[in-house]
């Protein structure tokens, strides 16, 4: 991960979706443009981050209705960002850190560039090993 920055290794594919949307749609979505995550926005601001896990583990454990249940009512709404130009290495420390496989990106006025997952930096660390190849291979909702 020597000399990569996020910037290299990131996703720049964002969806925003609004916290109002259900759990069916949030779900269609990502299925739909083949991401396990999305940015949750409250009017034009940033709420949180909906990762295909929370709605596997916050609504389907609690057996939430998956068309009345909102997305903003089960998001993490703890934003962690790291700067684009920041190490993969930097960005793998946050992540282990904070205990997260995901990290939105900024540029250095803090608008969002990007996202950034563990699987993103396995991939570029090693493309043949079993992280990167489950992280491929890992079906999304």
């Amino acid at each position: 991960m020597t000399g990569y920055r996020v910037s290299d290794v990131m996703t720049r594919q964002v969806i925003y979706l609004p916290a109002e949307t259900t759990l069916d749609e949030a779900a269609r979505v990502m299925k739909e443009a083949d991401i396990g995550d999305v940015v949750v926005t409250d009017g034009a601001t940033l709420a949180g981050m909906l990762t295909d896990r929370d709605i596997v583990v916050r609504a389907v454990a609690e057996r939430s209705d998956p068309a009345s249940t909102t997305i903003g009512s089960i998001i993490t709404r703890e934003v962690v960002m790291i700067e684009q130009h920041s190490t993969a290495a930097e960005a793998a420390a946050l992540m282990r850190e904070r205990g997260i496989r995901r990290v939105l990106v900024c540029d250095a006025e803090r608008k969002l560039v990007g996202i950034v997952s563990l699987g993103d930096l396995a991939m570029q660390l090693d493309p043949n090993s079993a992280l990167s190849e489950i992280s491929e291979q890992a079906p999304t909702v």
